[in-house]
């Protein structure tokens, strides 16, 4: 065999493995017994050193340096790309160092979640703590001497920096503050009544989750704390919740989810169990979560088909018109929580937490000390304090389980839907009335096309571009939330 079927043999098997790790995590979420934590650790970092041995064998190396200068197609070149990345952030990684971190991580996502149950941030302080340490050692072996944040966000946007986030943050924040508090001095919107039952509420997701394409059959949808999805190809699970006084938290993050499941589910089958066989990154992934859940569900349009399955499903709750109920969908109201927050306040809760994790990582702020920079930092945001940590710093799971760098995809993500949402638009005139029939074809169709089915073939940046023919920037996002909200409220932004 030549040195390119060898090296992409190998990699298709590593591939493989880092899909039964992922099946691992899921199932520790959604259906792992709360006695088995602690073996899970074991298996996780068992299943993570036989990893890390695969991805910093001194074979691919040989191997890539063998293809170097080789002329191969652009889907190769892309895998070739993907690989060499991977190998050189694995073989700055000690095996040793790898294997910890993914056993503490497993360790203090159980104790994240006993502690939120039981408002205690003391009780998760000091696994924090550890996590932290084996996380600012890795990214310092991953910076060689360069800005270590930097290190850690490129591991889920590559080619991103945080001076590059800051400046299009610090776009973003004015508007975003004005907008909030122009909404805040009108009338709220009306509230959902009633009682929502979990089994309709369940049923709703898996009918809104097919509506947007999500494909059952390569596919499940489970209950978890956190709603995350998992896997990519032909085995892709997304998970949900339920709440029985909101449905709307069930649908949206169901619809959510399938963003980011659709995406994986979309990719180009030949790329399966290769290097490009998934999202581009995590900002890329985000866009397609939010365009989903936002722009698309969360429309005047899709919301008028959305009132009808729920007053069949539920009979009076309440809102007695379509346009009630799109307000209602769209509330902006004071809230703790991230994913429960509104297109207009979203943000600021991402800011939050990008500029304490970097103080984190940088030595700035102690773990111990966490909370009340949360408390102060929220409190100067929006203006009121948080009454406990469940509703503040320990909502997350990301810290628990070592994501630093990972926050600020989110808001980029929301950049790149409002940049994908504005050429979809212009080439769709027609998107109200096939949304307005709970018609998501022509409009998941496009994303698939134009951007999911590429997978990682391209950088992140590129990526979008392609989809949109321009440079992703933070105006398309600006314009679209200014224009939604002013309508909805009768602002005169």
């Amino acid at each position: 065999m030549t040195a390119l079927t060898e090296l992409l043999h190998f990699d298709s098997q590593t591939q493989a493995l880092g899909q039964v790790s992922g099946r691992l995590g899921w199932d520790q979420e959604t259906m792992m017994p709360s006695g088995s934590s602690a073996q899970r650790g074991e298996e996780m970092a068992a299943l993570e050193g036989v990893l890390h041995a695969r991805r910093s064998d001194p074979r691919v190396g040989d191997w890539l340096a063998a293809c170097d200068g080789q002329a191969y197609d652009r889907v190769t070149q892309a895998q070739l790309r993907e690989i060499k990345t991977a190998y050189e952030r694995a073989v700055k990684v000690p095996g040793d160092l790898a294997e910890a971190i993914a056993s503490t991580t497993s360790m203090a996502q159980g104790k994240w979640a006993a502690a939120r149950a039981e408002d205690d941030f003391a009780a998760f302080a000091p696994v924090l703590q550890e996590v932290l340490a084996l996380k600012r050692e890795e990214g310092q072996a991953l910076a060689a001497g360069g800005d270590v944040y930097d290190a850690m966000l490129a591991d889920y946007e590559p080619g991103t920096t945080a001076s590059e986030l800051d400046q299009m943050f610090g776009a973003l924040r004015p508007g975003l503050v004005a907008l909030r508090g122009e909404i805040l001095e009108k009338p709220p919107a009306k509230s959902l009544q009633g009682f929502f039952d979990e089994t309709v509420q369940l049923q709703i997701a898996s009918e809104l989750a097919q509506c947007f394409g999500y494909d059952l059959n390569c596919g499940r949808i489970d209950k978890a704390v956190h709603p995350f999805s998992s896997g990519s190809g032909q085995d892709v699970r997304i998970t949900t919740r339920t709440d029985p006084s909101d449905p709307f938290n069930c649908f949206y993050s169901t619809i959510h989810e399938v963003g980011h499941g659709c995406y994986e589910q979309n990719v180009d089958p030949e790329y399966t169990l290769t290097a490009i066989g998934q999202g581009a990154s995590m900002g890329v992934h985000e866009s397609q979560s939010r365009i989903y859940e936002n722009q698309l569900g969360r429309s005047r349009a899709f919301t008028e088909f959305l009132f009808g399955k729920m007053r069949a499903g539920f009979g009076d709750f309440g809102i007695e018109s379509a346009d009630e109920f799109y307000k209602a969908v769209n509330s902006v109201r004071n809230g703790f929580i991230r994913t429960e927050a509104d297109e207009v306040q979203y943000n600021l809760h991402v800011l939050l937490r990008f500029d304490l994790e970097r103080a984190m990582i940088a030595g700035d702020l102690q773990v111990q000390d966490l909370q009340s920079a949360w408390n102060d930092r929220f409190a100067a945001d929006f203006g009121y304090e948080v009454p406990r940590a469940s509703q503040g710093c320990l909502q997350d799971v990301h810290w628990s389980v070592g994501l630093f760098g990972y926050f600020p995809t989110y808001s980029l993500g929301n950049v790149y839907a409002g940049c994908l949402f504005e050429r979809m638009t212009a080439l769709n005139p027609d998107l109200d009335d096939q949304l307005r029939v709970g018609d998501l074809s022509k409009a998941t169709a496009w994303l698939k096309e134009s951007l999911q089915r590429h997978g990682a073939l391209n950088l992140p940046r590129e990526t979008i571009t392609q989809a949109c023919g321009a440079v992703p920037s933070e105006a398309p996002l600006i314009a679209y939330l200014r224009d939604k909200f002013s309508d909805l409220y009768d602002l005169s932004l």
